[in-house]
């Protein structure tokens, strides 16, 4: 009876450290769009988004990164689809919020279009509001850039069309040595927002432009889904996409993305890993 009574209260206490160690667990959601989201794996895929590599980023015993961003959708889409809500039902107090909006926001279809300085603005206020109604910590940040070294920039009606092309569908266009802005006022009115609202801002455009700068046009292919024919496996036909992350991408833009969470918000700096 003494032992019954003994693994019974065993038991509790092991239950009691469970419950007491998910309770200190902090989640940062991410909404957005194809550059963070997470991807098809199979048949040895190779493209990531960089919310696919966040949670190696920081202890996963104390900040769990579940990663809602989803290819083509934009601030509106997002919204009306009904992916927002399935976050707010499994938001807590003081879990994090990553709100990345603008390459599809930018697009014509009347389903995804927002304007900056009036709907945009609007979306990504929405989701601040939202989020702290919720108890939660909004961060916004503003979209990545773009791999665009061209004279003249491509008009890109769509980037998901950029997974059905290959090598030999790439634009042929002259490329120079600077990187040339492709998203405008798109990547200005988050900060207006953040700053409007007193929120948490980091400046994804900024921090993914110097690095792409920093390579040059021929090394930051090595981010991309930019491949000659034979030289990837899962893209025989080659691939010149210069939107979207490959594995190595990914975790470049994760790990710098990472760095300035904990510039911008010191307290999850406890939780950062030494991985690089």
């Amino acid at each position: 009876m003494k032992q019954i009574k003994l693994l019974t209260v065993l038991m509790a206490l092991v239950l009691l450290c469970t419950s007491a160690t998910k309770q200190k667990t902090t989640t940062i959601f991410i909404i957005g769009d194809s550059t963070a989201a997470q991807k098809d794996l199979s048949k040895g895929k190779q493209e990531r988004g960089w919310g696919m590599a966040l949670q190696e980023y920081f202890d996963e015993e104390y900040i769990v990164v579940d990663n809602h961003a989803v290819n083509g959708r934009s601030s509106l889409s997002f919204y009306n689809e009904g992916r927002w809500e399935k976050v707010l039902q499994k938001m807590k107090p003081g879990d994090y919020v990553i709100i990345q909006f603008g390459h599809n926001d930018e697009k014509p279809k009347a389903d995804r279009h927002t304007d900056p300085g009036s709907t945009f603005d609007y979306m990504l206020a929405r989701y601040v509001r939202e989020t702290r109604e919720h108890g939660g910590i909004p961060v916004l940040m503003n979209c990545v850039v773009r791999r665009n070294f061209f004279v003249e920039a491509p008009q890109i009606e769509d980037d998901e069309l950029l997974r059905t092309t290959t090598f030999k569908d790439g634009v042929k266009m002259v490329e120079g040595d600077s990187l040339i802005d492709t998203h405008g006022l798109y990547r200005v009115a988050p900060r207006d927002v953040a700053k409007r609202m007193n929120v948490h801002f980091v400046d994804a455009n900024k921090i993914t432009h110097d690095l792409e700068q920093g390579l040059g046009r021929e090394a930051s292919k090595k981010l991309h889904m930019w491949y000659r024919p034979g030289e990837e496996p899962s893209e025989p036909k080659g691939k010149q996409d210069n939107t979207h992350y490959n594995v190595y991408g990914a975790h470049v833009v994760a790990g710098l993305l990472a760095d300035a969470l904990c510039e911008e918000i010191p307290l999850l700096s406890k939780y950062r890993t030494k991985k690089k």
